[in-house]
């Protein structure tokens, strides 16, 4: 299967597709000026970040009550309530307006899955809809899982490749991995995993926790393009916790919800093929690109790119991150 010179993607390239939010240490005159029209999104008597929120955004929230936008010095800041249970009330409550009112195309998407928001010691600050966490540029978690087989005689990897139902708001059509799914708030990853196994892919249950293997993590810094649903332009940095799963030759995945089209066993030769024509969900060809670095596919002799993919497949965020997987 040849690829088309003239749209062929290098892996690079696929990582700055994902990771696309300018870095302070490599470009700081950039990402300053990012900055520049950006609002910090903060919590009263919190001193971390906790998100980058657009203008058009922020400006929705200007002098409703818990919420304080200053100009002055660009933040927005979630300004009532001590626990965490009452800021959850309040940002549900702030973004249902924003729902029931049409006033964001991203909110069509609600899944009325909580996803936690943390603060610098990994205390969840506030739950927030996980269709609405683009809108506030928070850090939220998933879970991403490769199946695959493995030739006993040859060493060849064929992995199972979904396709996305077309009918998907957000990358409709599109390549991904076999196993995939936001973490919820208090969903440790390994729960995730057997519950979007079961839903999407039919794997029992039995089986993922059986041979599952925890092998990383991928985060990056998205700015939201046309093909994500929604508003363009919206901030998404993500943290994926990565598992392997080798299935045997007669577990076959099989679509079980309305998310995925077909699955297809694909050879490496394939999967390196949609990767470089772009076929692959962005945050999807990350993970793949993972997947060929741990197994020895990707090397430093066949990449010219082989450091900086694996920095940019890391990446640290400027905001606080979950010190224990799924704590509250």
């Amino acid at each position: 299967m040849a690829t088309n010179e003239k749209t062929s993607k290098s892996y690079l390239d696929l990582v700055n597709e994902c990771d696309n939010f300018p870095y302070p240490q490599t470009d700081p005159g950039l990402y300053d000026a990012r900055l520049d029209g950006l609002y910090t999104l903060l919590v009263a008597e919190e001193e971390s970040t906790l998100g980058f929120v657009l203008p058009r955004v922020a400006e929705v929230l200007r002098g409703l009550p818990s919420w304080t936008l200053n100009d002055d010095d660009g933040t927005l800041t979630l300004s009532a309530g001590p626990s965490e249970d009452e800021r959850s009330a309040i940002v549900a409550a702030t973004t249902m307006a924003m729902r029931q009112t049409g006033h964001f195309a991203v909110l069509s998407g609600w899944r009325d899955e909580l996803y936690p928001v943390y603060g610098r010691d990994g205390k969840c600050l506030f739950k927030i809809e996980r269709s609405a966490s683009p809108l506030f540029g928070v850090v939220s978690y998933g879970v991403h899982m490769t199946c695959y087989t493995k030739d006993a005689v040859t060493g060849e990897y064929r992995f199972w490749t979904p396709k996305r139902a077309l009918t998907k708001q957000t990358y409709p059509g599109m390549l991904d991995n076999t196993v995939a799914g936001g973490l919820a708030a208090g969903e440790k990853p390994l729960e995730a995993v057997v519950r979007e196994g079961e839903e999407e892919a039919s794997l029992p249950a039995d089986l993922i926790r059986e041979r599952a293997k925890a092998v990383g993590n991928v985060s990056y810094f998205l700015i939201r393009d046309e093909k994500a649903g929604g508003e363009t332009g919206l901030m998404q940095p993500e943290s994926q916790y990565v598992y392997d799963m080798e299935l045997p030759d007669d577990v076959v995945p099989k679509p079980n919800d309305s998310e995925v089209e077909s699955f297809a066993l694909l050879s490496t030769e394939e999967v390196k093929v949609s990767l470089r024509r772009g076929e692959f969900k962005p945050n999807c060809a990350l993970v793949m690109l993972d997947f060929f670095i741990r197994h020895g596919i990707l090397t430093p002799e066949n990449e010219p790119d082989y450091v900086e993919i694996i920095a940019r497949l890391h990446r640290r965020f400027e905001f606080p991150t979950v010190k224990y997987p799924g704590s509250q």
